[in-house]
C-alpha cells in the first residue's frame, strides 16, 4: 500500500507481466481441477471420446468416402483438435475475469492479465493433450506422419488464435449484454459443430454449399491444416491470410472495447444473469 513504485523499462514491464501471466496460467489450469494432472486428463478424455464418436459415425453411415486418402484417424483428429482448440479459446477467454472482479482489487492485477492467462492456459492445455493423444495413437495404433508439420502447428495456433479473438469480442461486450452475449456465444458452438467444416474436406463441396462455411475462419483454417497434413490434398477455397487478418481486426476492437467497458465498470454488473 506505501510502497513506492519506480519507473520501469519497455524490457522490465514486458517480462513483470510475463511473469504475472505466468502465475495467471497456473491459477487458470488449476480452476478446472484442483490437480493439474487431473484437469489435463479429463480433456484428453473429451478428445479421445470425440474423435471415437466421429469414427464410429463415419464408419456406421458409411462416409469414410469423403475423407482423404491417407490415414482416416489423422483426418477426424485434424478437425477434432483444431475444432476443440477454438471452443475452448473463445470459452476461456470470454469467461476470463472481469473488471470487477475480486483478483482487479490487487495493484498488479488488471484485464489484459486475464485475459492472456486465459487464453495462454487455454494452448497450454490443448498442446499437451494434442500431444498425448497423438504419442498415443502413434505408439499403440499406427505410426503418424505429417507431410509438413510445421505448417500443421500453426494452423493449431491459428484455430487458437481466431478463437481467443472472438473470446475477446465477447468479453467486452457481456456487461452490457449478458444475456444476449451468452446466447450468441453458444449459437456460435453449436453452428460451429458442423460449420467448422471437420466432417469434410472445402474442395469437396459444391459452390453454392461453400458460400456457407466460408465467413468462419475455423472452416479455413481446418482446411488448409489438412492440406498440411497430408501430401495429395491441395487447398484451393480457403486461405491463410482471412482467418488471421480477421483475428487481428476482432482483436484490435475487442481491447478498445474492454478498455471502454472498464472505465465504465459498475459492482452492480456482478448481479447482473
Amino acid at each position: 500500500m506505501f510502497e513506492r513504485r519506480t519507473p520501469q523499462t519497455a524490457v522490465g514491464t514486458f517480462f513483470r507481466m510475463s511473469e504475472l501471466v505466468y502465475h495467471g496460467v497456473v491459477r487458470n489450469v488449476r480452476s478446472t481441477h484442483g490437480n493439474a494432472l487431473a484437469a489435463i486428463f479429463i480433456n484428453v478424455m473429451q478428445m479421445i471420446i470425440l474423435v471415437l464418436v466421429f469414427y464410429f459415425m463415419f464408419s456406421v453411415l458409411g462416409l469414410r468416402g469423403v475423407a482423404l486418402r491417407g490415414d482416416f484417424l489423422v483426418f477426424i483428429m485434424s478437425g477434432i483438435f483444431l475444432f476443440m482448440t477454438h471452443i475452448k479459446a473463445l470459452g476461456g477467454v470470454m469467461g476470463a475475469e472481469g473488471p470487477t472482479s475480486a483478483m482487479m482489487k490487487h495493484a498488479p492485477m488488471n484485464t489484459i492479465v486475464a485475459i492472456g492467462s486465459a487464453m495462454f492456459g487455454t494452448l497450454y492445455i490443448q498442446i499437451l493433450s494434442a500431444c498425448l493423444v497423438l504419442y498415443g495413437y502413434h505408439v499403440i495404433v499406427n505410426p503418424i506422419s505429417f507431410d509438413q508439420p510445421f505448417g500443421t502447428f500453426f494452423m493449431f495456433i491459428l484455430a487458437w488464435f481466431s478463437g481467443s479473438a472472438i473470446g475477446i469480442m465477447l468479453l467486452a461486450l457481456k456487461p452490457w449484454a449478458p444475456r444476449a452475449v451468452g446466447i450468441v456465444s453458444q449459437l456460435y458452438m453449436r453452428v460451429n459443430m458442423i460449420a467448422s467444416g471437420k466432417m469434410f474436406v472445402a474442395n469437396s463441396l459444391p459452390g453454392y454449399m461453400r458460400d456457407y462455411f466460408d465467413w468462419n475462419p475455423l472452416f479455413h483454417a481446418i482446411d488448409q491444416a489438412r492440406g498440411f497434413a497430408f501430401l495429395n490434398y491441395a487447398p484451393r477455397y480457403t486461405e491463410i491470410a482471412y482467418p488471421l487478418i480477421l483475428s487481428g481486426v476482432l482483436i484490435m476492437i475487442g481491447l478498445m472495447l474492454e478498455f471502454t467497458t472498464r472505465r465504465a465498470a459498475s459492482q452492480s454488473w456482478s448481479a447482473r444473469d
